[in-house]
């Protein structure tokens, strides 16, 4: 009876953002995560020498112009994220990421470190957990750099409710699951950058269904020469050495 005595409860409470549900939970928060989960596969994987993001990026129609939807984007010159879960609301934390390091940038005549920015926008995030007019953002965002001052590649996780993590690698997405069992399975302390672009890869085509080619996935990396976007050559290339 206590089970579904609080279980009724929590319904009643699902479509307030400010209020706790007898559970201790702040459901809407659980339902970006939801968002989140159903979104596109996303993964990033830190390597000695650097760090890597991928994502697929399948189109609901061949009609749709491919080169008009990035999932993989850059937040300074070093910085780069990628995301899972609704696209406008990736929009918002990137403008909002971007000025962010600008201010951060005019302040101190520097480029923001990859921590320090994570915590900006995991503030901004979770701002949006405990104000009324407003929701949660429904995506998660993984961002890797690798910083001037310390030389060392980073990879953090964001999520709705303003948490973040550093991680050695993990995924996001509707394969959220598998690509997190490939990797445990695939990662080691001594991965380089170019072997971590091999892995991300192969994880991606756990589960993916058809044809994986340079179209319709999104690979970024961070190196010491900052942040940057594998071109669709580049990893047509990587496509074809993985196949031989």
């Amino acid at each position: 009876f206590c089970d579904y005595y609080i279980r009724r409860m929590s319904q009643r409470y699902s479509f307030s953002l400010t209020t706790f549900s007898p559970s201790g939970k702040l459901v809407q928060i659980d339902y970006a995560l939801q968002a989140v989960a159903s979104g596109s596969t996303a993964l990033g994987i830190k390597a000695t020498n650097g760090a890597v993001v991928a994502t697929t990026k399948k189109m609901q129609t061949i009609l749709v112009d491919e080169k008009s939807i990035t999932k993989v984007d850059k937040l300074t010159e070093t910085i780069g994220m990628v995301y899972s879960g609704m696209g406008p609301d990736k929009r918002v934390l990137l403008m909002k990421g971007r000025k962010l390091a600008q201010q951060y940038f005019l302040t101190y005549r520097e480029n923001i470190p990859t921590r320090v920015l994570v915590q900006q926008i995991a503030s901004v995030m979770q701002q949006y957990t405990q104000k009324g007019g407003v929701r949660p953002f429904g995506v998660s965002l993984l961002i890797i750099g690798m910083d001037n001052h310390k030389k060392q590649p980073a990879l953090y996780q964001v999520d709705p409710s303003g948490s973040f993590f550093a991680w050695k690698a993990t995924a996001l997405g509707s394969n959220m699951v598998n690509a997190k069992t490939f990797l445990e399975k695939r990662y080691n302390e001594e991965l380089e950058l170019e072997d971590a672009v091999h892995t991300a890869i192969l994880t991606l085509k756990e589960g993916f269904e058809g044809q994986m080619t340079e179209n319709n996935i999104e690979i970024g990396v961070a190196d010491h020469n900052g942040f940057r976007y594998l071109q669709p050559q580049e990893i047509k290339d990587y496509l074809a050495a993985i196949s031989s």
